[in-house]
């Protein structure tokens, strides 16, 4: 015999939950029990609810919940109801939840129902009587709904949880929501089966007579409890409603501080006769209603306010720069209007060039938007007149100081001085140079054509804003082919608990990672852009350092380029060389520990530590003789060549003084000459070369295991 036969001799009925989509299924005898015909059946939540007593069903509740926690079996004893909330019988339940299998979320809820007979009166086993007990019912439901409203996010959500009330002892068949625009009213939203349908014409003027107007009118509810009702007050109304097959209307108007901003309407299949305690029942809960239609209405305002003038903000097409793949991304922070300081800009320049910038105002308020706004105008403006871009940032500074000084009067109320960091740089895709002026912001990074990346050192001068007579040097830095170019905010790099240098690591995970073989290099560097984001917001995040919690606490702005071409070969059958250049001014010696950390990056997978700390030792060793014995700079290029285990590092530092190095004998006090000695000693090969304009230094180290001769 099979289970379903017996359970059936039994007169016990199955039924099984569906967590995930909320569907409730009965068997032919588990339906019968509750009243319905014999037969397979599966429900809706809020429809197999209405079946059970409300105050049974939320007790039930917290125990199939206590079950799930402990992955016991849940027994209940609920009250079967019709839809007047007369009390049909009595059942058992027992059930046990069951998970869905595979990596599918949620469970399974299958149990059995069972009839059993009503104990007799002063008995233990005696439940709570029906009668009398509305009062707690009532509460106990409103309460459930208040929650259900206060959580919905949006206007379709409130209609969703709307429509699925069960309402203690009556349930509407469906319902739908009045706004009022003026002098006109329409249908916002509707939910159920055939819910809203009397007024699916569209919008109605105020004045005109219907049940949803009225109660827009006067601010009173209506209530309809027969079709003779509807057709004797409302005429005119009447044609529409009555192909509807509905018995009962309640017509509740939606009222948040004092003003109408629209109607509810709940209509039942079945005939109401709306006493005290229903209406009662209707009235609380369009007032929860209004007041969370109101709280959606706010916010997604706030939303599209925030989108708009986000977009607003930011360039309205994607550049296209002959050369050149762009790709840029901007998320605003998780809190308020959900706007901020961050920006990003591409300018076409007088001289055919292209200004590629990115800046962050401090704060994350509408004041920061707001400045970012005016301070994104006055660079484009300045950048499109043709200046430099050290002239562009010392006017944009003195721009942004001259903000701070109308509003302060004194110093007094309302002054609020803002500063901004920014990095500019204007883009010869032709040459492959980029000249960069930075203020106080982060350095750009460049993932090699091998896939290395490393941080680009650049001059810069002060955060905008902080002193107007403020200079910015400009850097160049060729971008070669194949190789892609990093500007972003902080809220790529300092969020999530990451200081600068975790940071850069977190990133440096994602930028070095090979690009997908196909969809092209426009395609690529999206995917990039996006996987950049992912790595600060998404999933991912949670499992690196810093707290789990406002992974969105800042905004984000990103700009990614890359010089088209598909690799960059020193012969054939060559890997992708690796090569960078740093140019050391006089004044700047502190710029020698950018570039050792520089080479440092280059060499990150080469075999013998060993000869990185030779390589470094001798980059400064060169770059310190030119400063030290010229009154130039010194310009260092390093280039690494090769199959791996099979490389060469080449550094050449050039200056312009014509005078050659000579070997010197250096006594065992003296603190300078031993420059040749240890080139000498720890190059594989060195050399100089005289130039027109003044001489190249080279040395060349080839890669070798550790412990091991030289790969030649």
């Amino acid at each position: 015999m099979r289970t379903e036969d017996l359970l059936a001799a039994l007169a016990t009925g199955l039924w099984r939950w569906d967590s995930v989509s909320g569907a409730v299924a009965y068997d032919a005898e588990a339906a019968r029990l509750l009243g319905l015909p014999a037969e397979a059946v599966t429900l809706s939540q809020s429809a197999a609810r209405a079946r059970f007593h409300p105050a049974d069903w939320l007790e039930t509740k917290a125990t199939v919940l206590l079950a799930l926690t402990e992955g016991s079996l849940a027994e209940a004893r609920l009250r079967v109801v019709d839809e007047k909330g007369t009390v049909l019988r009595t059942v058992r339940s027992r059930a046990r939840p069951v998970s869905r299998g595979g990596n599918e979320d949620g469970y399974y809820l299958i149990g059995t129902l069972q009839e059993i007979p009503e104990p007799l009166p002063g008995t233990a086993a005696q439940g709570a009587p029906v009668t009398g007990d509305w009062r707690r019912n009532r509460e106990a439901f409103l309460l459930d709904a208040g929650r259900a409203l206060a959580e919905a996010m949006s206007t379709a959500e409130v209609l969703r949880v709307a429509s699925g009330l069960s309402m203690p002892g009556f349930s509407p068949d469906g319902v739908a929501v009045f706004g009022v625009a003026g002098d006109r009213l329409s249908v916002i939203g509707r939910q159920g089966h055939r819910a809203g349908a009397e007024h699916a014409s569209g919008d109605i003027p105020v004045d005109h007579d219907a049940p949803a107007t009225e109660v827009v009118r006067t601010g009173r509810a209506v209530y309809l409890p027969s079709p003779d009702h509807y057709r004797e007050r409302f005429p005119a109304a009447w044609p529409l409603a009555r192909s509807r097959h509905r018995h009962s209307w309640a017509y509740l108007p939606l009222i948040v501080a004092g003003r109408t901003i629209g109607a509810w309407m709940a209509g039942f299949a079945h005939p109401m006769p709306f006493s005290p305690d229903e209406r009662s029942v209707l009235t609380t809960i369009a007032r929860m209603l209004a007041q969370a239609l109101a709280r959606t209405a706010l916010q997604e305002t706030e939303r599209e306010l925030a989108d708009g003038l986000q977009r607003s903000m930011l360039p309205a097409r994607k550049p296209d720069i002959p050369g050149l793949a762009v790709a840029a991304r901007y998320v605003p922070t998780g809190g308020g209007l959900q706007v901020g300081g961050d920006w990003y800009d591409v300018i076409a320049l007088p001289s055919g060039r292209t200004a590629l910038v990115i800046g962050d105002v401090q704060g994350h308020d509408v004041r920061a938007a707001g400045i970012m706004g005016q301070l994104r105008i006055a660079v484009r403006a300045y950048a499109s007149e043709g200046h430099h871009p050290d002239a562009v940032l010392s006017r944009a500074s003195r721009f942004l100081a001259g903000l701070g000084d109308t509003g302060a009067p004194g110093a007094g109320d309302g002054w609020d001085p803002r500063f901004a960091t920014c990095l500019y740089m204007e883009v010869d895709p032709v040459a492959g140079t980029l000249d960069i002026a930075r203020a106080g912001h982060h350095d750009p990074a460049v993932r090699l054509a091998d896939g290395t990346m490393v941080i680009r050192p650049t001059a810069g001068g002060l955060p905008l804003g902080i002193d107007p007579d403020s200079d910015y040097p400009t850097t160049r830095v060729v971008l070669e082919p194949g190789e892609t170019l990093l500007m972003c905010t902080d809220g790529l790099i300092e969020t999530g608990g990451h200081d600068l240098e975790t940071g850069w690591e977190r990133i440096r995970e994602v930028f070095e990672r090979p690009a997908a073989p196909a969809g092209g290099a426009d395609h690529d560097l999206e995917s990039l852009a996006e996987a950049l984001v992912q790595a600060v917001h998404g999933p991912r995040s949670h499992r690196s350092t810093g707290p789990l919690a406002a992974r969105r606490e800042d905004d984000v702005a990103l700009l990614l380029i890359r010089r088209e071409a598909e690799v960059c070969l020193v012969g054939p059958g060559s890997a992708p060389v690796r090569r960078t250049a740093v140019t050391v001014a006089q004044a700047e010696p502190e710029r020698i520990a950018g570039a050792r950390q520089q080479l440092r990056d280059m060499l990150h997978d080469w075999a013998d530590r060993d000869q990185v700390e030779s390589a470094v030792l001798l980059l400064t060793e060169m770059v310190t003789n030119v400063l030290v014995h010229t009154d130039g700079d010194a310009l260092l290029v390093a280039e690494v060549s090769g199959r791996r285990g099979d490389r060469r590092l080449r550094l050449d530092v050039a200056d312009g003084s014509d005078e050659l190095p000579h070997p010197r004998s250096p006594g065992e006090l003296a603190s300078s000459g031993r420059g040749l000695l240890l080139m000498e000693m720890l190059a594989d090969a060195w050399g100089v070369d005289p130039r027109g304009d003044g001489k190249c230094i080279w040395v060349e180290l080839h890669e070798r295991a550790p412990e091991g001769p030289p790969a030649r």
